[in-house]
């Protein structure tokens, strides 16, 4: 399987509740199975407002991923999401988002003539 590849996509819908973490932690070892790699993409964008019980579902879904040799990608993740899971220490890969530690293609900082010092 290609790490490029999502092996399935999950949509996540809120409110996430605690019984359910088992059975999504359950999906992502299957679907990772064989341990070629790979990557799960996660819908958020339908999980309501950030909360603890939705972090602690990504981290576990992350480690149970990494368990399985593969990653989770966030899709359509709220901008508040990603700034608790920040501040909890958590990064994610995001659909449209350059990897950790690679220039965005195509993307310079210039200033225009005229432009105060800022």
């Amino acid at each position: 399987m290609d790490a490029k590849t999502p092996a399935v996509v999950l949509v996540l819908t809120g409110p996430v509740r605690r019984e359910e973490v088992a059975g999504w932690c359950a999906v992502v070892r299957e679907a990772l199975a064989g341990g070629g790699g790979g990557i799960v993409v996660c819908d958020v964008g339908g999980l309501g407002p950030p909360g603890l019980a939705a972090v602690d579902l990504l981290a576990r879904l992350e480690l149970t991923a990494r368990r399985a040799g593969g990653r989770i990608r966030l899709r359509d993740a709220d901008p508040a999401l990603g700034a608790l899971l920040e501040l909890v220490g958590l990064r994610f890969q995001t659909e449209g988002q350059a990897e950790e530690r690679e220039p965005a293609l195509g993307v310079e900082e210039a200033v225009e003539t005229g432009d105060p010092p800022g």
